[in-house]
C-alpha cells in the first residue's frame, strides 16, 4: 500500500532534476563559461546551485501542499483535525526542514557564484553575512530559511485547523521573496513582472503541492478521499486559470518581441513550459470527466471508505503521470530562473530603469483620463471581487431571496474608484508627482472603503455560502465565521485600534524614511496602496459598516469618533503644506522631472489635496449614518409594536400595552377626575 506513493514521488524527483539538467544545459545555465577577468566558482557551485534551488522550490511546494491537505482538503470534526491531517502536519515539519536546508544551500551557492569563490570558502568567511545584510536577494533567501525553520518547529505541535491554516499562510508568504527579487525586479516592465510572478507562485504551489498530497493520501489512507478530491478539483481549476494568466504576463514582461520566443534560449524554454502547461490542462479535463466521477461512484458519500479498501487506481495512475509532468515543469522553471532573459536593445533612460516606463509628458486632465496603465494586481483584485459579489447576489436571487440594489450599486462604485486611481493616468503620474500619489492615497483610504463597506460583502457571503456538508467541518462559510469571531479581529476591529491604525499609519509612512524606501520598489508602492485601502475599510467598517462588527457603537459615539478623526487628516495636509524640504527627496530627485513645478511646490499641492479631501468622505459618512440611524429606529418601533400585539393577543402584561390601556382609560373618565400614569 505504501509503495505507489513512494514510487510516484521518487519518479517525479528524478524526472524533475533530469529535465532541469537538460534545460539548464540547453539554456546555457549549466555550461561552463569562461569570462576574462572573472574567476570561476567551480563545478560544485555550477551544479550545486540549480540542485539546491530545485530542493528549495520543491520543498516549498510540498510544504504548501501538505498543509493545504491538512487544513482545507481533509474535513475536520467539531474544530478538531482528522487524525490523518495531524500526521500530515508532522510530515510537513520534516519537509519544511528540507525546504530550509535547500534555501540555506542556495544562499551559499549564490554568493559563491556571484563572487567566483568556491563554496567551501564562503561558509567560513564574511562574504555571506555581507550578502545577506546588503543585497535584497540575500535578505530574501535568509527570510525563507527563517520562515521555513519556523514552520518546521510549529508543525510539530500544531493540532487544530486554525493552526494548520496559519502555517499554510506563512508558507505561502515564504515562497514570494526569492522570485520577487530575481529577474522580475529588473525587467523592462517590472510592474507587470512582479505582480505576475507573485500571482504565478501563489497559484502554482497549492495546485502542484495539493495534488501530490492528494495522491499520497489516496495510496496511504484514503479516508474522506471523495471530499478532498472534490475540494481540490474546484481549487485546481482557478489555480490553472491564474497560472495561465500570470505566466503570460511574465512572458510579455521579459519577451516584448514575439520573435524572441524561438530565437533565444530563454524563449525556447518558455515555449517548452507552455507546452507542459497545456498538457496539464488536458490532465485536469480528464480528471473532471473520468476519474473524479468514478471516484465518487466508488465512494458516493465521500466521507468514509467502503469496508473493502482498495486505492482508486484510475485516479492514482492519471494523477501520478500528471505529477511527473508537473515535476518536469518545475525543472524547466528552475532552469529559467538560472537563464538570463534576452537583452532587449532599447534606448532605456534612467527613468525607465527606475519606474519601468519613460517619463510621461506634462500632466493634463485629458492625459489622466487617456494614459491608462493597467496594474495586474489591482485588475485581478477588482475582477475577483466583482465576480464573487455578482455570484453571491445571483445565488440569493436564484433561491428567491432579495438583496438591496443600493448595496450592489455601492459595491460597484467602490470598485470603479479603485480602477480610477490604480489603472488610469493616475497610475502613470503617481510615481513622478507627489500630488497625484496623494489623490491615490485619499481615494483608496477615504472614498473607496466607504462605498465598499456599504456594500455589505460579509453579510452577502454569510447568506450565499452553504454550510459544510457535515456538522463540525469547516467550509468557506465556517472559516469566515471563525475569522469574524477571532481574537485578532476583535482587537483590530475595536474602534480605538481601528482609529489609531487609520491615523497613525499615515503620519508614520510620510514623516519617516519609510515613504522613500517604499517608493523605490514597485512591491513597496503596491504594499503602501493596499495598506491605505485596508486601513480605510477597517475604520469605516467600524463607523458605518452594515456587516457585523466585534463591538457595536451607539450612533452618538460614532459621530463623535468621526468628528475627532477627520481633523487629524486636515492637520496632516497642513503639515505637508508647511514642509520646506521634500519627502523622499532621493527618489524624486533621481527622476529629474523636466516639467511642472518644483518638488516642494508639488508636495504643497499634495498637502492641499489632503486638507481639502476630508470634506467629501465626512459628508458621505454623515448621510449614511443618518439613514442607518433612522432605519434602526424604524426597526425598533416595528419590533415594539409586534411585541405589543403579541402581548395583547395573549392577554399578558406588556409595557407598551399597559401604557396604551392607560391612555384609553383617560378618555372614559369625567373631566374632573384625576389620574396618574402607572408607576414603573
Amino acid at each position: 500500500m505504501r509503495r505507489p506513493g513512494v514510487a510516484i514521488a521518487a519518479a517525479a524527483a528524478i524526472i524533475g532534476i533530469g529535465v532541469m539538467v537538460v534545460a539548464g544545459l540547453a539554456g546555457g545555465a549549466l555550461r561552463e563559461q569562461v569570462i576574462p577577468g572573472l574567476s570561476d566558482a567551480g563545478t560544485l557551485t555550477r551544479w550545486g546551485l540549480p540542485v539546491s534551488r530545485f530542493v528549495m522550490e520543491a520543498g516549498g511546494t510540498l510544504t504548501v501542499g501538505v498543509l493545504l491537505g491538512a487544513a482545507v482538503l481533509l474535513p475536520s470534526t467539531r474544530g478538531v483535525l482528522d487524525p490523518h491531517a495531524v500526521r500530515y502536519l508532522r510530515g510537513a515539519s520534516w519537509i519544511a526542514a528540507a525546504w530550509a536546508a535547500g534555501a540555506a544551500a542556495t544562499l551559499i551557492f549564490t554568493v559563491s557564484d556571484i563572487l567566483g569563490i568556491p563554496a567551501g570558502k564562503i561558509v567560513g568567511g564574511s562574504e555571506l553575512s555581507s550578502y545577506v545584510g546588503q543585497i535584497p536577494q540575500g535578505t530574501a533567501l535568509m527570510f525563507v530559511v527563517l520562515l521555513a525553520a519556523l514552520i518546521a518547529l510549529l508543525a510539530r505541535t500544531a493540532a487544530t485547523p486554525g493552526s494548520a491554516a496559519g502555517l499554510l499562510v506563512v508558507a505561502l508568504v515564504a515562497l514570494l521573496p526569492p522570485p520577487l527579487t530575481g529577474h522580475s525586479s529588473s525587467s523592462p516592465n517590472h510592474e507587470l513582472a512582479i505582480s505576475g510572478l507573485a500571482m504565478h507562485i501563489l497559484a502554482l504551489s497549492p495546485w502542484v503541492g495539493g495534488l501530490i498530497a492528494l495522491v499520497w493520501h489516496a495510496t496511504h489512507d484514503g479516508d474522506h478521499l471523495g471530499v478532498a478530491a472534490g475540494r481540490f478539483s474546484r481549487m485546481a481549476l482557478w489555480c490553472y486559470v491564474a497560472v495561465g494568466v500570470s505566466g503570460a504576463a511574465n512572458a510579455v514582461s521579459r519577451l516584448p518581441d514575439p520573435s524572441l520566443l524561438y530565437t533565444t534560449d530563454y524563449g525556447r524554454l518558455v515555449l517548452v513550459k507552455l507546452a507542459l502547461f497545456v498538457v496539464l490542462g488536458v490532465f485536469g479535463y480528464l480528471h473532471r470527466e473520468r476519474t473524479l466521477p468514478a471516484l465518487m461512484a466508488h465512494n458516493p458519500k465521500g466521507y468514509a471508505r467502503p469496508a473493502v479498501t482498495r486505492p482508486p487506481w484510475a485516479f492514482v495512475r492519471l494523477a501520478g503521470v500528471e505529477i511527473m509532468v508537473m515535476a518536469a515543469t518545475l525543472g524547466v522553471a528552475v532552469a529559467l530562473a538560472r537563464t538570463a532573459p534576452p537583452a532587449v536593445t532599447t534606448n532605456e533612460d534612467a527613468v525607465t530603469s527606475v519606474i519601468g516606463f519613460p517619463m510621461p509628458p506634462p500632466i493634463t486632465v485629458g492625459r489622466l483620463a487617456t494614459m491608462w496603465r493597467p496594474d495586474l494586481f489591482f485588475a485581478v483584485l477588482v475582477i475577483v471581487l466583482a465576480g464573487l459579489y455578482a455570484a453571491g447576489v445571483a445565488r440569493l436571487r436564484a433561491r428567491g431571496d432579495a438583496w438591496p440594489v443600493g448595496r450592489t450599486i455601492s459595491w460597484g462604485l467602490g470598485l470603479v474608484t479603485i480602477v480610477a486611481v490604480t489603472m488610469t493616468g493616475m497610475a502613470t503620474y503617481s510615481p513622478v508627482l507627489f500630488s497625484t500619489h496623494m489623490i491615490q492615497h485619499m481615494v483608496l483610504s477615504m472614498l473607496s472603503p466607504i462605498l465598499l463597506v456599504l456594500g455589505a460583502p460579509v453579510t452577502l457571503a454569510l447568506r450565499a455560502l452553504k454550510p459544510a456538508a457535515i456538522r463540525g467541518d469547516r467550509g468557506p462559510r465556517e472559516w469566515l465565521t471563525i475569522v469574524l469571531h477571532s481574537r485578532t479581529l476583535r482587537f483590530i476591529g475595536h474602534p480605538a485600534t481601528a482609529t489609531v491604525i487609520f491615523i497613525a499609519s499615515t503620519y508614520t509612512v510620510y514623516f519617516t524614511p519609510l515613504f522613500g524606501y517604499l517608493m523605490r520598489a514597485h512591491i513597496g508602492h503596491l504594499a503602501m496602496l493596499v495598506h491605505f485601502l485596508a486601513s480605510g475599510i477597517l475604520f469605516f467598517w467600524v463607523l458605518i459598516g452594515v456587516d457585523p462588527t466585534p463591538r457595536k457603537l451607539p450612533y452618538v459615539a460614532k459621530m463623535l469618533l468621526l468628528f475627532v478623526t477627520m481633523p487629524f487628516h486636515a492637520f496632516f495636509g497642513i503639515a505637508l503644506m508647511n514642509l520646506g524640504k521634500p519627502l523622499a527627496a532621493g527618489w524624486y530627485t533621481a527622476l529629474h522631472r523636466p516639467w511642472g513645478t518644483s518638488i516642494v511646490a508639488d508636495q504643497h499641492t499634495g498637502g492641499a489635496i489632503a486638507w481639502a479631501f476630508g470634506e467629501i468622505p465626512t459628508f458621505i459618512v454623515l448621510i449614511a449614518m443618518v439613514f442607518q440611524w433612522y432605519a434602526d429606529d424604524q426597526r425598533l418601533a416595528r419590533r415594539l409594536e409586534r411585541r405589543a400585539d403579541r402581548a395583547e393577543a395573549a392577554q399578558t402584561d406588556d409595557e407598551l400595552a399597559e401604557y396604551n390601556a392607560y391612555l384609553a382609560s383617560l378618555d372614559k373618565r369625567p373631566p374632573s377626575a384625576s389620574a396618574s400614569p402607572p408607576q414603573e
